[in-house]
């Protein structure tokens, strides 16, 4: 087994997460240093700053992973470094070593999920599985129908890729819904400034078939096993 999947399997971190301490020259392997790409063999013990990786378990009727819904508010990035002011860790305050799925821009609000299974990160996040995430948008023009014709046709230019088609609709004077999805960087503030507005408002209400509902900013919930079932279609071992 490759070393960053057994480190992402015991619920530690991410792939990626687990990669980046493997380069930092924090993960050791029988003692040895770990490279990039190491492969495991059954008896070989994983240290990482130098303690042993224990591999996460439950109890009978429980879950193994955490998965959480939280309303990140505005000012709070989307990261697990400790060494960031306001970082996402920090906001939820979880006993467990949780990391985000995705990320949500330092200046929006609304849902975004978390979990200590970083095996299934990848898997929700995958293109192919088109998840929908949907918003509420402020800009600082009148909403008219030919700037919501141009969000939802797509082929919009960012980070050197065109945007997907996607649904918008107006909600009052200058505001309307759309729902992605893409995940690009700064995506919906970046296809309003092509159209020549500014976003000043944005909450994200919707990833798949979970909701904000009511939380507010700051607050947090465990995910239900409907939701799981429905973001993790023939998983089981949560």
């Amino acid at each position: 087994m490759r070393l960053n999947k057994h480190i992402s399997d015991a619920g530690f971190c991410s792939r990626r997460e687990a990669d980046r301490l493997i380069a930092e020259g924090r993960v050791t392997v029988n003692g040895v240093q770990a490279r990039i790409g190491a492969e495991l063999g059954e008896v070989d013990k994983v240290h990482i700053d130098d303690k042993p990786l224990v591999a996460r378990t439950a109890a009978k009727g429980q879950r193994r992973h955490i998965y959480i819904a939280l309303n990140k508010p505005v000012g709070v990035t989307s990261t697990t470094e400790s060494t960031v002011k306001h970082n996402i860790v920090d906001c939820v305050g979880h006993e467990q070593r949780i990391f985000p799925i995705g990320r949500l821009d330092k200046e929006s609000e609304g849902l975004i999920l978390l979990t200590s299974n970083g095996d299934i990160v990848n898997q929700i996040l995958r293109a192919e599985h088109k998840l929908e995430k949907e918003y509420l948008a402020e800009i600082n023009h009148a909403v008219t129908d030919d700037f919501l014709r141009g969000m939802a046709r797509g082929g919009v230019p960012i980070h050197g890729e065109r945007t997907l088609p996607c649904k918008t609709g107006k909600l009052g004077a200058v505001g309307f819904r759309i729902v992605l999805v893409q995940g690009l960087n700064r995506q919906i503030r970046l296809m309003a400034a092509h159209f020549g507005h500014r976003v000043k408002h944005l909450l994200r209400v919707r990833i798949g078939n979970v909701k904000l509902g009511h939380l507010k900013p700051g607050q947090w919930r465990n995910l239900t096993d409907a939701e799981l079932r429905g973001l993790l279609p023939g998983h089981t071992d949560w």
